[in-house]
């Protein structure tokens, strides 16, 4: 079997790492690529593996240089965007972790697949367990009206809401098929106590040193609550989903957004 070529864009981030070292480990995959904003030497420093890594801030540069199948991009929305206008065309697939996303980037992303017939995967979150909690909050969502998201993640995150909350609240709504019912406050003592408003759901971000990564769906209705809560303990969890959709990306020719069409969600 050939292996499956792969190119990390922003190696040395804290997700990035991760990628790179669960790409070492897997024999299916190689690692033929680093990019980082600065790249202070010719080559990617790894252990575990003999092979010399070629290490670039340069991605068109490299990508001529180790034709690559996939590239796994844990970045930033507008890194991704320039990432994806020189790979797509190249017929390089991406893997995408990066959020932020406006509804304009991702049509541009599924433009760039149409056009190029080059396959684009994007998930607000690769972790499979909060991909399972999604689909059970959307199956949820038909039988309650009430329904509030609490995220909590580390004091270095620099976006709120997450990715991931936003997109459960909009799948959500989805599968209810309207709004939830948002409870009017009367008197809000403190400006932004009952978080942001998306559909209906109230949304509340955590930023806190000793956090990874937790999200909770709360539902309710007279006399009960359903809570769904999963927790990452370590960006370890976000791995097995992102091989899974490198070895997918390499057998497709089309956007796909979100883990759930790779699960058979």
């Amino acid at each position: 079997m050939v292996p499956t070529r792969v190119v990390v864009n922003g190696a040395l981030g804290r997700v990035g790492q991760e990628v790179v070292r669960a790409v070492l480990a897997e024999p299916d995959l190689r690692l033929v690529g680093a990019v980082e904003a600065v790249a202070p030497q010719p080559y990617l420093p790894t252990s575990g593996t003999p092979d010399l890594v070629p290490f670039s801030s340069n991605l068109g540069d490299l990508l001529e240089k180790v034709c690559p199948d996939v590239i796994v991009d844990f970045t930033r929305s507008h890194v991704t965007m320039d990432a994806c206008r020189i790979a797509l065309p190249m017929k390089v697939s991406m893997v995408i972790g990066s959020t932020g996303f406006s509804q304009e980037d991702l049509a541009e992303i599924r433009g760039l697949c149409d056009t190029h017939k080059t396959s684009a995967i994007v998930a607000a979150n690769f972790s499979l367990g909060a991909v399972v909690l999604m689909h059970l909050a959307k199956t949820a969502s038909k039988f309650f009206e009430n329904a509030e998201i609490i995220e909590m993640h580390h004091d270095k995150k620099l976006d709120a809401p997450s990715g991931t909350a936003m997109a459960t609240a909009k799948l959500m709504a989805e599968a209810r098929g309207s709004s939830f019912v948002y409870p009017p406050t009367e008197k809000e003592m403190l400006v932004g106590a009952r978080g942001g408003e998306v559909e209906g759901i109230a949304i509340h971000s955590v930023r806190m040193p000793g956090i990874m990564a937790r999200q909770e769906v709360i539902f309710g209705c007279p006399g009960q609550t359903l809570l769904l809560r999963h927790d990452s303990t370590s960006r370890e969890s976000y791995m097995p989903g992102g091989i899974l959709a490198v070895r997918e990306a390499v057998k497709r020719t089309e956007f796909v957004f979100g883990l759930e069409p790779l699960l058979g969600l």
